[in-house]
């Protein structure tokens, strides 16, 4: 398999292999050929996951016969909140994307990644499993379609150029988010909320159209938003998790042999890459502050501060108060039903419709 050497020096390579292939191939496996829609070429998840994943890893596994055509939605000139759509008009038999965007289409989705619920990688699993059957009869009601997987991207933070230091310290700055639920939070902290796509953040940045912008870890430095933030507070205000789907209508077409190989694949996938994420926050924090090894390319010089107990009541607070107060009313008494009785228990906090 084709390792980029920017990614190697993350994790071993051998995490990165995604060898998923699991002995002899029965003959029953059909001869499939997908239509695929990934998220950022530019990032990670695509370059260590996905991509391989279609082009390399399934053919290997299914001994040639599955086999795909995989774009980015920067390739294709898509917006986040389209790839759903399209999956369902087929346009595509599946789709990689972030929650968050394509939770406009269906309230519910939020659920599995609201601003401020999880606060590490194992809640963010201990969630995931806990929601997965709400999300899955979503996507077959509102999209047609299978879910698949759920993945993270690396940890969702804040970063500012200008001095941050504390959650509060976002009253009346601008703020860049990519999701409602992550609008409800720095709204809740008296900041403004500010709608952008991933590209435009560095140059908003530089015009002081934002003042502060949210990603993940890597995906900021990848970005080279270390050449114009300067402050970082070490706090998660989203796990920014991502999904895979497959049209109703592909998926159905293929027989059980060809089923069950898919879904050890995407399991083995999806295990992988949420190990992959959770290392990639470290190697992220050094090669933003310049504080220790980075081997991706020229460091920046990011003040990283450390969250106090203060902060984290901060952001408990504003789950409980704010995020999920908006999240209920956008929601139907059906679904804030579904998330108290799954994540609820999970997080100690009840949404109230």
């Amino acid at each position: 398999m084709r390792v980029h050497g920017w990614l190697s020096g993350i994790v071993p390579v051998a995490m990165l292999a995604l060898a998923l292939a699991t002995g002899p191939v029965k003959a029953e496996v059909q001869t499939a050929h997908f239509k695929v829609v990934g998220t950022w070429n530019n990032q990670s998840p695509f370059l260590a996951g996905e991509e391989p994943f279609w082009k390399e890893t399934l053919p290997k596994a299914s001994g040639g016969k599955l086999t795909a055509q995989i774009n980015s939605i920067v390739e294709l000139g898509l917006k986040g909140w389209e790839v759903m759509r399209l999956t369902k008009i087929g346009v595509f038999d599946v789709a990689h994307g972030v929650y968050g965007y394509v939770a406009s289409e269906e309230p519910a989705l939020e659920g599995i990644d609201l601003g401020g619920v999880a606060k590490d990688f194992e809640q963010g699993r201990q969630i995931t499993a806990a929601y997965s059957a709400v999300v899955a009869k979503r996507f077959d009601e509102a999209f047609n379609a299978k879910h698949l997987m759920t993945y993270p991207f690396p940890s969702q933070m804040v970063f500012c150029s200008k001095p941050f230091e504390k959650l509060t310290d976002l009253k009346s700055k601008r703020v860049r988010v990519y999701s409602t639920t992550l609008g409800d939070f720095i709204e809740g902290l008296g900041g403004t909320s500010v709608t952008l796509t991933y590209a435009e953040v560095v140059p908003a940045l530089q015009k002081g159209v934002a003042d502060c912008a949210i990603t993940g870890t890597m995906p900021a430095y990848q970005g080279k938003w270390h050449e114009v933030i300067t402050h970082l507070l070490k706090i998660r205000v989203n796990m920014g998790l991502a999904f895979m789907a497959m049209s109703n209508k592909a998926w159905n077409a293929l027989n059980a042999d060809t089923q069950t190989l898919l879904r050890d694949q995407f399991k083995q996938l999806e295990e992988q890459m949420w190990a992959y994420s959770a290392a990639e926050d470290e190697q992220a924090f050094r090669c933003l502050s310049g504080k220790g090894d980075c081997p991706l390319g020229k460091p920046g010089n990011v003040i990283i501060t450390e969250p106090t107990e203060a902060d984290f009541k901060v952001r408990d607070q504003l789950l409980s108060e704010t995020v999920l107060k908006r999240w209920a009313a956008r929601c139907s008494a059906k679904c804030v039903a579904e998330w108290n009785a799954t994540v609820a228990p999970i997080v100690g906090v009840k949404a109230e419709k």
